[in-house]
């Protein structure tokens, strides 16, 4: 299997920025609605599967970007 190319990666990183913030957003549009205090709020956020697995796939393609990065010949 090949390597992601740099724009790959940052497409991916973008599109995945993108879907967790919505995720965020829908979360937070319902608790408001079920008049939820924040820090229950924040504790459903962070305890949200969905969006923990995304951290962690961004964190690993960031990482991932930072070594092809540091790899560039100049």
């Amino acid at each position: 299997m090949q390597s992601p190319k740099e724009e790959e990666l940052e497409e991916s990183i973008k599109e995945l920025t993108e879907y967790k913030n919505r995720l965020e957003k829908e979360v937070i549009i319902i608790s408001n609605k079920l008049k939820m205090p924040q820090k229950k709020i924040n504790s459903i956020i962070n305890s949200h599967s969905e969006l923990n697995q995304i951290k962690i796939l961004l964190s690993k393609l960031n990482k991932q970007k930072e070594n092809a990065d540091s790899n560039i010949i100049i």
